[in-house]
């Protein structure tokens, strides 16, 4: 399972911006650039699961600190 690394505000901002990319794919129907707004799966996949890889590779964290 991939290690989680994106904290609660991060997760919700991405949630919310995947979701609204998604949504203007739909709304704009005939654009020719619609297709771009596809992107918005990026951000909502990995809000909905807590985990960024390009943030795992940078060694970056948005998480509290956990302490024992």
């Amino acid at each position: 399972m991939l290690k989680k690394n994106v904290g609660a505000f991060d997760r919700a901002f991405r949630i919310v911006l995947g979701l609204a990319l998604l949504a203007a794919f739909f709304v704009w129907p005939d654009a020719p650039w619609r297709w771009a707004f596809l992107i918005g799966i990026v951000p909502l996949a990995t809000g909905l699961m807590s985990s960024c890889p390009i943030y795992s590779l940078l060694g970056l964290s948005t998480c509290p600190v956990e302490r024992r």
